[in-house]
């Protein structure tokens, strides 16, 4: 028997942790506004971040990473931010069975990104991915 990689245990565990956010997110952000919510999780990834680094002896000064690394994470950054504001908002004005399906759809846009920018091929069976998920993404909202 064929063992699993660590990396699809890992995201694996990331599709489990997301579906997880997913519910205590629209739990959490009954009552508060969205981006205090958000601030609010930002600060426990924080301080759980710092206590993994800690524990794993992994801390770097910040001034031996490249400008490539900082602009690429800066931007990551930005991007996660915009993406929890969004989605916490989103948990805040409609239901958990109609965010989580849109929000899926970063696996399309993430194929496409890494195709248009990154000149990733996409076969068939990516192809046949996005379409699937695009699809079932539509069928759980029409539900």
């Amino acid at each position: 028997m064929k063992a699993i990689p660590a990396w699809a245990l890992f995201a694996l565990g990331s599709a489990f942790f997301a579906g997880l956010t997913a519910l205590f997110g629209k739990l959490g952000v009954a009552g508060i506004p969205s981006n205090f919510a958000t601030f609010i999780r930002t600060l426990i990834i924080l301080a759980l971040t710092a206590g993994i680094l800690s524990l794993r002896h992994e801390w770097q000064r910040f001034s031996t990473l490249s400008l490539h690394t900082w602009t690429f994470l800066i931007l990551s950054g930005i991007a996660t931010g915009l993406s929890w504001l969004c989605y916490y908002r989103a948990l805040q004005l409609g239901p958990l069975s109609g965010v989580a399906p849109l929000d899926k759809l970063s696996v399309v846009f993430a194929l496409l990104l890494g195709v248009l920018l990154l000149g990733e091929r996409l076969n068939w069976h990516g192809m046949l991915g996005i379409a699937l998920i695009v699809s079932g993404s539509l069928v759980l909202l029409v539900a």
